[in-house]
């Protein structure tokens, strides 16, 4: 399993968030970062240039068998048990890799969206990329605590 991001976690509260979460997904799944640099010398590029361009970095970080599925606000949106049944029926749905992506500031081009496998969205509100990451990281650790029967998340 992997969370791809566009841009570093530079907000050093959020980089201590997503780090704990990601110290504690790995005692559940083999879990990866990947960071790809945000793109340089953009002010003269279009968001859809920018799109693009990201959009290339991100299929070349993934494999052809990679699950892809995209953190877009058009996404599927989940309760937390309800996430853990997509997570367990993903994890469980034949041996391939996931990918979660986290896009640019203006979303990604159409070629993700073609490539992709699915999209979830946190939230009809928008939140900043950098904070994505650990809202993120967070609800994935209690989706696997929640297939794993722990008493990390409480159903009221």
């Amino acid at each position: 399993m992997t969370l791809l991001t566009i841009g570093k976690t530079d907000v050093k509260w959020v980089r201590e968030g997503l780090d704990l979460y990601v110290s504690r997904l790995t005692h559940y799944v083999p879990f990866n970062l990947i960071e790809i640099p945000e793109l340089r010398g953009t002010a003269s590029l279009s968001h859809i240039q920018i799109k693009e361009k990201e959009g290339r970095l991100i299929l070349k970080a993934i494999n052809p068998s990679d699950r892809l599925i995209l953190l877009d606000e058009r996404g599927e949106e989940y309760r937390s048990v309800e996430l853990a049944d997509k997570i367990q029926s993903l994890l469980f749905g034949g041996g391939k890799d996931i990918v979660f992506v986290v896009g640019g500031a203006y979303g990604f081009s159409d070629e993700v969206y073609s490539r992709s496998n699915g999209m979830l969205s946190l939230s009809k509100m928008t939140f900043s990329h950098q904070m994505v990451r650990v809202i993120f990281a967070e609800q994935l650790y209690r989706a696997l605590t929640i297939i794993k029967g722990e008493p990390y998340h409480h159903e009221g």
